[in-house]
């Protein structure tokens, strides 16, 4: 390895820190990144192409280096740099959100807003001015918006009735919030800054300028685009021009994998119809029934397996939570790693949000992680479903793997703070906790291991419904139908799901993908390894390296497999 190459890819690995949070710096607050909390993105078409322009730039930069003359270290770098700048760029390139308007944090640029401001705080006199700032400037952002949902219209790339609906809803729901609760209007303020102060301030603005801004939105999307949405017949990005491509690149993007999505479709029929003994055989323990769709009709419609109040779902989740990290060192190495804490899901996002979602640790430690539970309305809410939710979203899921990638001083910092944009392993590394959890004794009982069943169900049944709708075209009701079909979740659940699927194409697919290849490679060093296998050290192979693309992870642990071969058998540890 060259000197000059090294120092060439460093300079890369800082400068796409630099961009991507500049672009990006909404989710730099979610992801605890300080430094970047008074900016906004440009979600204009021509914020697009400049962001596009500086990724494309870091591209052709990083193409230019030699691989060869790389450190094994550094290729992982300039691999995980590559697929990293390639994805944003695309994101930006493809705009699928101004074809797709949805409530969908992540995917809407505007439900990002009420997502990722909450995280921030007003510690100290810099950072409350840094919120005001940004704060003052959502009103040309919600503008910039509306216009750009007017140009999308203008070209014929018309939005689904139900993702400008629940849209809607969203928008509506904050606009409804007396200033004293807003989210927006309310960051948590520590000792030193004057609350009163502050607090007359922030509500001032999203009086005097968010709001009206949002109102603005809100009456483009109700009276222009509405009357002339798809319908749900036509809700797969498909049915817009240039969608088919669209799609393609979000699955790619999403799973970092090169499967088509016509091989993810089969692979989730395959997954599905492999569920079936398992369910056959813990229904029969559980419910005395081994007939599938019947175990199905029981789990739904049997009321003794719901909550009756919110504070049980904060109960089974914080004892999960305690029971994983009580277990964890028996699986992984010890990690010192910020705290996890359970935070219940604001009442107005609950329309839309998922049952549960992930906050990370700030950088500066100014915030612990947070498994974020939805406990609106109870007593729609399984009982047996939570704890596989809260072993996906903190330990060992979401939470060790996220808080551990941020202490990791060795890696580029760009890569400690990665989430969404590599997908298919967090995700993946998410839902195979909730099997590793099993593994490790940590379900209280059967009815919550078949709720891990219902939830490896439902995550093939996104394999074949997102192809289904954005690939194949299928209606929204066909999709609704399938997951019915082969979950055991509620119906509000089901169009719950489904209607995410439909606002962020690809991003469902990540999950049963990424579980599988890490299951894939478990095996294969089981298999190759034999008594030298060790699940702690696979695990720190997996993690240690921080979340990376999927064709990596199999890099490493391809080279991590030729290092424990050469270790004497007297050097191994025995076996979990």
């Amino acid at each position: 390895m060259t000197e000059s190459t090294h120092a060439a890819l460093e300079l890369l690995n800082q400068e796409f820190f630099e961009v991507q949070n500049t672009v990006d710096p909404l989710s730099a607050t979610l992801l605890g990144i300080t430094g970047y909390d008074a900016l906004l993105p440009d979600p204009s078409r021509d914020g697009a192409t400049r962001g596009a322009v500086r990724f494309q730039a870091l591209e052709d930069r990083l193409g230019e280096l030699n691989l060869d003359e790389m450190s094994n270290a550094d290729q992982v770098n300039a691999a995980v740099l590559g697929r990293l700048a390639w994805g944003a760029r695309t994101d930006l390139e493809e705009g699928i959100w101004e074809a797709d308007a949805a409530a969908e944090g992540y995917a809407s640029p505007h439900a990002m807003v009420f997502m990722c401001m909450p995280a921030a705080r007003a510690n100290d006199e810099t950072s409350a001015r840094a919120y005001l700032t940004r704060l003052e400037g959502l009103g040309g952002y919600f503008d910039a918006l509306t216009t750009r949902y007017r140009q999308s219209h203008e070209d014929g790339r018309h939005s689904t009735a139900v993702g400008i609906n629940r849209a809607l809803d969203q928008l509506r729901g904050h606009l409804e919030l007396s200033l004293d609760v807003d989210t927006l209007a309310n960051p948590l303020v520590a000792e030193g800054v004057n609350a009163e102060l502050f607090l007359s301030q922030s509500r001032a603005l999203v009086a005097d300028v968010v709001r009206p801004a949002i109102d603005r939105l809100c009456q483009y999307l109700a009276h222009d685009m509405l009357p002339v949405a798809r319908d749900d017949d036509h809700v797969g990005i498909c049915w817009i021009e240039g969608g088919e491509s669209s799609y393609r690149k979000a699955v790619r993007r999403h799973t970092t994998t090169d499967l088509s999505p016509d091989e993810i479709h089969a692979i989730g029929l395959e997954r599905l119809e492999g569920l079936q003994a398992q369910w056959s055989e813990l229904g029969q323990r559980v419910l005395q029934e081994s007939d599938v769709p019947t175990i199905l009709a029981r789990l739904r419609e049997d009321r003794s397996l719901r909550f009756t109040t919110s504070q049980e779902i904060v109960t089974i989740v914080t004892n999960a939570l305690q029971r994983a990290e009580s277990a964890r060192d028996g699986w992984f190495t010890h990690y010192d790693i910020a705290e996890c804490v359970i935070e219940e899901i604001h009442p107005i996002e609950a329309k839309s949000a998922a049952l549960a979602h992930y906050r990370p640790p700030a950088q500066d430690g100014s915030r612990p992680g947070a498994h974020c539970v939805l406990t609106t309305d109870p007593q729609d809410r399984f009982t047996y479903e939570y704890e596989a939710l809260a072993f996906h979203e903190s330990t060992p899921g979401h939470h060790l793997q996220i808080a551990l990638a941020q202490t990791l001083d060795t890696l580029p910092t760009y890569r400690r703070f990665l989430d969404a944009q590599v997908c298919g392993f967090v995700e993946g590394w998410g839902l195979y906790s909730e099997g590793l959890a099993d593994e490790m004794g940590l379900y209280s009982s059967d009815l919550a291991r078949l709720g891990m069943l219902s939830f490896d169900a439902l995550r093939a049944c996104r394999l074949v419904v997102d192809t289904g709708m954005h690939h194949l075209g299928w209606s929204r009701q066909r999709a609704v139908d399938f997951m019915w079909n082969n979950t055991a979740t509620t119906a509000s659940n089901v169009a719950n799901e489904i209607d995410r699927y439909i606002g962020w194409p690809g991003q469902a697919l990540a999950y049963m993908i990424g579980r599988r290849e890490i299951e894939r490679l478990r095996s294969v060093a089981t298999r190759e390894l034999g008594a030298k296998f060790d699940v702690r050290s696979f695990h720190a192979a997996v993690l240690e390296n921080g979340a990376v693309p999927l064709d990596v992870l199999e890099s490493v642990v391809t080279k991590w497999i030729d290092q424990r071969r050469s270790l004497p058998n007297s050097a191994t540890p025995a076996n979990n």
